[in-house]
């Protein structure tokens, strides 16, 4: 295996990572994106390559609220699976969230002993104050319906952990 390294996407690697994400999609494990909203969501990718600059996993950070963002969208090729590319991704994303001074992380994940290795635990029903949740809840993002554990996503949902890391 050769090295790999993490770095911002680009709008030029949302096709590759559209490419990546349909297995998952197919496979229900991850919730279909088109193409325009992956363009939209280009400053939320972190993309690892390797060394010729091919795309073999990425990850995305989503500010949901002054202290909270999500992990989403993280996936990695399967030659490239226990290589360390999905904590070398999740390591940045934690930076990025810092750095924009958020205090929680929220994942939907299937992958549990992953986040909790990664400081990530599950979650209950009441995250969230009821101002901000009365906020929240008029998001039209899937991923903050997800987070609010509202009941149009579940049928999406069903199987996956909710889950929270404090920084």
């Amino acid at each position: 295996m050769t090295e790999f390294t993490v770095r911002a996407a680009r709008a030029a690697d949302m096709e590759q990572v559209h490419r990546m994400l349909e297995p998952y999609v197919m496979r229900r494990i991850l919730l279909g994106k088109d193409l325009v909203v992956l363009y939209e969501a280009t400053q939320e990718f972190l993309v690892a390559e390797d060394a010729s600059g091919r795309v073999i996993g990425c990850g995305a950070l989503h500010v949901m609220w002054e202290d909270l963002g999500e992990i989403r969208t993280l996936l990695v090729e399967d030659g490239w699976l226990h290589h360390g590319v999905g904590r070398a991704i999740v390591d940045g994303l934690e930076r990025k969230a810092r750095d924009l001074g958020l205090t929680r992380l929220f994942c939907l994940t299937f992958e549990v002993d992953f986040f909790r290795r990664r400081g990530f635990e599950p979650i209950g029903e009441q995250v969230v104050s009821p101002d901000v949740y009365s906020q929240l809840v008029r998001s039209p993002d899937e991923g903050v319906a997800e987070f609010l554990d509202l009941a149009h996503v579940k049928p999406n949902t069903l199987g996956n952990t909710r889950m929270l890391k404090h920084l």
